[in-house]
């Protein structure tokens, strides 16, 4: 079935090992599910048999525009990517945009919408689940995590997607990033609580929840905010969480080390308002020469193109 420590799967760099390579890394190392950011058909023959769960985007804004406004797009996109490959590929959710602007939110659900009808249409729905992954800053009033809300101005977005989840019984896939948060306000974060390490405990007076690291305050917004949107049986998967060993202020091999390491260990433990599994995924696999943004962009890898670790970093039996 795939383990719930994921790593993602860019491909921004010139220098990366073969597909067949990656899939064999990850299994070498125990990373038992992947995420990758477009239907790969290399990828997807590589997963075939490998017992390596993955998540599949659609692609960028255009593919989900095209989505929306096309149902037998969306039909020939189940079968080509999904149908094509299922269940030698195990495949896990499909994610329909990942951090959409607002100017692109609305295509979102009608896309989620008609791929999930092709699924159904395929009796693959029980199975396979559609979500979309969201950036952190879709939430406001993220301190105390019990204040969590979708932001006013995406309410109109965000509410009619969770109430979707729901009624697919779908998680929300969420790109979870304490690094941005530690580097956009270091002088209220303590790097401790940013990355894992022990020292900082926070109460949330209204839940009455204690917190030991940002990430679990951070998830547990988005549990606040997919209550007060009518969801709260919505679960989060965490499909992106990282930290930068190079290229900016806090960016080193130990930060990076312990943050990771720390959301690695976490998974088992879930959060304070929700106890247990947490399924997530470390971004990223490698660091990818060719991503755009700042020099910190292209030094989130766990390994070297050439397979190397940038540092050590231990994955327990799923």
């Amino acid at each position: 079935m795939g383990g719930v420590h994921g790593v993602c799967y860019g491909m921004n760099g010139d220098n990366l090992p073969s597909q067949s390579e990656v899939v064999q890394l990850y299994k070498s190392n125990g990373i038992g599910a992947m995420r990758i950011y477009s239907p790969d058909q290399q990828a997807l023959d590589a997963l075939r048999g490998s017992g390596v769960a993955v998540i599949i985007d659609v692609g960028g804004s255009g593919a989900v525009a095209n989505l929306a406004n096309n149902p037998s797009a969306a039909a020939d996109w189940v079968r080509d990517n999904v149908q094509a490959y299922w269940p030698n590929v195990i495949i896990r959710y499909i994610a329909v945009g990942n951090e959409l602007g607002p100017g692109d939110m609305g295509t979102i659900l009608p896309a989620m919408q008609n791929v999930y009808d092709a699924l159904v249409s395929a009796g693959l729905s029980n199975s396979i689940k559609v979500s979309t992954a969201v950036k952190m800053d879709v939430i406001t009033n993220s301190f105390p995590p019990s204040h969590g809300v979708f932001r006013p101005d995406l309410q109109r977005f965000m509410v009619p997607i969770a109430q979707f989840l729901a009624n697919t019984m779908s998680p929300l896939l969420v790109n979870v990033y304490p690094y941005f948060a530690y580097r956009d306000n270091p002088r209220a974060i303590p790097l401790n609580y940013a990355t894992f390490q022990p020292g900082t405990t926070v109460r949330d007076n209204d839940s009455g929840l204690t917190y030991t690291n940002l990430f679990n305050a951070m998830v547990d917004a988005v549990y606040a905010a997919l209550e007060k949107a009518g969801a709260p049986g919505v679960r989060v998967v965490v499909s992106e969480s990282g930290w930068p060993s190079a290229g900016g202020f806090a960016a080193n091999v130990e930060n990076a080390r312990n943050h990771n390491q720390g959301v690695i260990d976490n998974v088992k433990n879930g959060t304070p308002k929700r106890p247990g599994v947490i399924e997530t995924y470390v971004f990223a696999m490698f660091n990818e020469n060719q991503k755009p943004g700042d020099e910190t962009e292209r030094n989130f890898g766990l390994f070297y193109p050439d397979k190397t670790p940038v540092y050590p970093i231990t994955f327990p039996p799923n």
